[in-house]
């Protein structure tokens, strides 16, 4: 079973309502870009374990074997 970068971008906005999402990649690799406030008082680890969560079975049946994250409150995106 695949996944792509556009499914896996819906199933992280149908999941995080009024977040920012961006996916790229392919092949099992993926760039997750998400922007919300959802992030707001949450550290890195606590970020990326919510991220997991919806990943998790796509990961575990190997359609998803690599993700790097980039998880930000509003003010954060704002400061780059």
């Amino acid at each position: 079973m695949s996944i792509d970068a556009q499914q896996i971008s819906g199933l992280l906005q149908e999941a995080l309502p009024g977040c920012q999402v961006a996916v790229e990649g392919g092949a099992g690799k993926f760039q997750v870009t998400v922007i919300g406030e959802i992030f707001t008082d949450l550290g890195a680890v606590k970020r990326q374990q919510l991220i997991y969560q919806h990943l998790n079975s796509h990961i575990q049946s190997g359609a998803v074997h690599a993700v790097s994250m980039r998880l930000l409150t509003p003010a954060e995106a704002g400061q780059l």
